[in-house]
């Protein structure tokens, strides 16, 4: 009997989308990539790519224990007005009240439209706050640096932050400046008081640190997902730092750019795209006694290697219905061959069953999706072929010798 040949075909895309920020406003990119990586398959996350700027390049090894990722911003803050000693508005003072709470976007596929859902926070602030004139001379002098910053504010230095933030770890001061961040772990105003007439004030390389939550990327297509969320910054806004110190700019965009990045590879061993179709006694039983096969068959392994949602389908040199058929090569008689696969462990259809003896057809019902739990890295898995007895004994019967037929087995990234 002629082999019957498999040819497999698996399909993976990549597609760029370019982003356009919002006009006339402070803008900054956040980058997220999914590569999914054979050492950990469990982790089925985004690696968040963006360089990181602001108070973690200072003090990196701290950010890192604290898991803080900073953005230094394109604004900056100036006083309108004197900060006036005992003042008894905190918003005539230096404050923060910052976007701490979860926010949402939506960020859609470039080709498909498809949509997925973000979340941010900003998990701390930080700035250098700037004084006209050296802090022991505002103080009235007679003490080092250290104490001057510490007697400048009631309510101590900016080391110590008031509630609800929480002290951050890294701070340093000269005798003008004092660097800081606190985290903001709840929505809030963080304000403190002067014990001493200050003429003006600066807020200086302001920055902050965010969490991120991202989609699920096993679930999602090939290619970059972008979208955009607006922060207002001044007086009464998202980002506020009080009615004297007042920004630079009035709207901070932040552009969301996250690329997935699947794989999807199927390998068949060597030889493994010709397969014969025999009984499961082989053909001796029928030579020495005549007794005809119930049926031919062959199991073709496979390893299969996925992080994305894919489909399968058949594709046929011989047209059988709804599945491919095998052809005698004199008389044209042809039978149907039922082709299925068994998935490994770690991929499922859509209802999250198992996959085992899934029948493939010409157009994909029952199969239009698999989607895997966790990365699966070369797995194995077989492509199922059998003709059924009904079909063997008309092929015994009609004096055919020869049978053959191409099978394309699909494998396809574009659910």
């Amino acid at each position: 009997m002629k082999p019957l040949s498999v040819a497999v075909r698996g399909v993976v895309s990549v597609l760029l989308f370019a982003c356009v920020p919002v006009a006339n406003a402070a803008s900054q990119d956040i980058t997220a990539v999914f590569r999914p990586d054979a050492s950990k398959p469990q982790e089925n996350k985004f690696l968040n790519t963006t360089p990181i700027s602001g108070f973690c390049t200072h003090a990196p090894t701290v950010c890192a224990a604290e898991n803080l990722f900073s953005l230094r911003m394109p604004v900056t803050f100036n006083s309108i007005a004197p900060i006036e000693a005992h003042h008894t508005d905190p918003r005539r003072g230096g404050m923060f009240s910052v976007p701490s709470n979860w926010r949402t976007l939506q960020v859609t596929h470039s080709e498909t439209g498809e949509t997925e859902t973000v979340e941010i926070r900003w998990a701390a602030i930080g700035a250098t706050l700037r004084l006209p004139v050296s802090v022991v001379t505002l103080v009235g002098g007679g003490v080092d640096l250290t104490t001057a910053h510490y007697k400048l504010w009631s309510n101590s230095s900016w080391r110590y932050a008031p509630a609800p933030c929480q002290n951050g770890s890294f701070v340093g001061w000269s005798d003008k400046d004092y660097t800081f961040y606190w985290r903001t772990p709840t929505q809030g105003v963080c304000a403190k008081t002067a014990s001493y007439r200050i003429p003006s004030m600066q807020f200086l390389t302001v920055s902050y640190a965010y969490e991120l939550r991202t989609p699920n990327p096993l679930k999602m297509s090939s290619g970059q997902y972008t979208g955009s969320l607006n922060y207002t910054i001044g007086p009464g806004q998202e980002f506020d730092a009080g009615d004297v110190m007042i920004p630079t700019d009035s709207l901070l965009t932040l552009n969301f750019k996250l690329d997935v990045e699947h794989t999807l590879k199927v390998e068949v061993p060597p030889g493994g795209n010709r397969v014969e179709l025999v009984p499961p006694e082989g053909w001796q039983s029928w030579l020495n006694s005549g007794r005809k096969p119930t049926r031919l068959f062959r199991d073709q392994r496979f390893h299969i290697s996925a992080s994305s949602r894919f489909k399968m389908a058949l594709e046929c040199q011989h047209v059988s219905g709804n599945t491919c058929a095998i052809a005698e090569t004199g008389t044209g008689h042809a039978v149907p061959v039922d082709v299925s696969v068994t998935l490994p462990d770690g991929l499922t259809d859509g209802t999250g069953q198992p996959v085992n003896r899934r029948r493939l057809l010409r157009d994909g019902s029952g199969t239009e999706l698999f989607q895997p739990g966790l990365y699966v890295d070369r797995r194995s898995g077989a492509l199922h072929f059998e003709i059924a007895q009904g079909n063997v004994e008309a092929m015994l019967d009609s004096g055919g010798t020869k049978y053959s037929g191409d099978v394309t087995v699909i494998w396809d990234s574009q659910v």
